[in-house]
């Protein structure tokens, strides 16, 4: 349900508003360059200064920025996400002529038993949602809590209420955590164990993470698929549920099928 205190952020940005990661990384592992310059490249993220990079500001390219700045953390590096205004050296006008064309972490280890929720908690989400929120909530109504209750939010608003259980948001119960996206946290904080979840799983984390880490050939159609659903929809209520049925033939055409 959408909370009626609350707006449905659009992704994107506001004229004259973007974020800033300003970022150090450590001489060592070599690899982490590597690993930040491409994520950075798949974010469209646009370079400034050395280690300063510039997105338009969105609830989206905030989290994009934040789970960023968190692997680098992990890693051993220094990173802070700003809301900046530029005021010289660079116009808007210009950045936004830039950004014309659309543009890890070790993961922890596993849990010593797996979590359990009691059946209709409330799990809370950003609003407008995305590939990694739609499904995640899929995996939680199937698998975790049958009659589980969702709650689209203004990130920036929003203030958390006893009872509830946040995921695929900055420092929710359940969100990305390493190199995991949300739905593949989710699968292994509850050791969810059906066959066909670890493929659905990587096209999730490829199509959300954009990093292309697994390549799998489902994942360009997938993402189309989705893409399309939030193109035909703006509630999330509704988008849930037409995107369930895409993860459910998922889920019987991998059970079906070696890896």
């Amino acid at each position: 349900m959408k909370d009626s205190t609350e707006s449905s952020p659009r992704q994107g940005g506001t004229t004259g508003r973007w974020l800033l990661l300003i970022h150090q990384l450590p001489p060592k592992p070599d690899y982490l360059r590597v690993k930040v310059r491409r994520r950075l490249r798949r974010l469209g993220a646009l370079p400034l200064k050395n280690s300063v990079y510039v997105l338009p500001a969105g609830n989206d390219t905030r989290e994009d920025f934040e789970w960023l700045a968190r692997a680098i953390e992990a890693d051993g590096g220094e990173a802070s996400v700003c809301e900046a205004t530029f005021l010289a050296g660079v116009t808007d006008a210009e950045l936004q002529g830039r950004f014309g064309r659309p543009g890890a972490a070790p993961a922890p280890p596993a849990p010593a038993t797996p979590d359990r929720v009691k059946p209709g908690r409330t799990w809370v989400t950003r609003a407008d949602v995305g590939v990694d929120r739609l499904a995640s909530a899929w995996l939680i109504r199937r698998f975790i809590d049958p009659r589980a209750r969702f709650r689209f939010v203004d990130p920036r608003r929003h203030r958390p209420r006893a009872g509830e259980l946040r995921f695929d948001m900055f420092e929710g119960e359940y969100t990305h955590a390493g190199d995991r996206c949300t739905f593949e946290t989710l699968v292994h904080r509850f050791r969810l164990s059906d066959r066909a979840l670890p493929a659905i799983g990587e096209i999730v984390h490829d199509i959300d993470c954009k990093d292309d880490r697994f390549g799998r050939p489902e994942t360009a159609g997938v993402a189309t698929l989705v893409r399309g659903i939030t193109l035909a929809t703006r509630d999330d209520d509704a988008r849930v549920a037409r995107a369930a049925a895409v993860w459910d033939d998922l889920a019987a055409y991998f059970a079906k099928r070696r890896r």
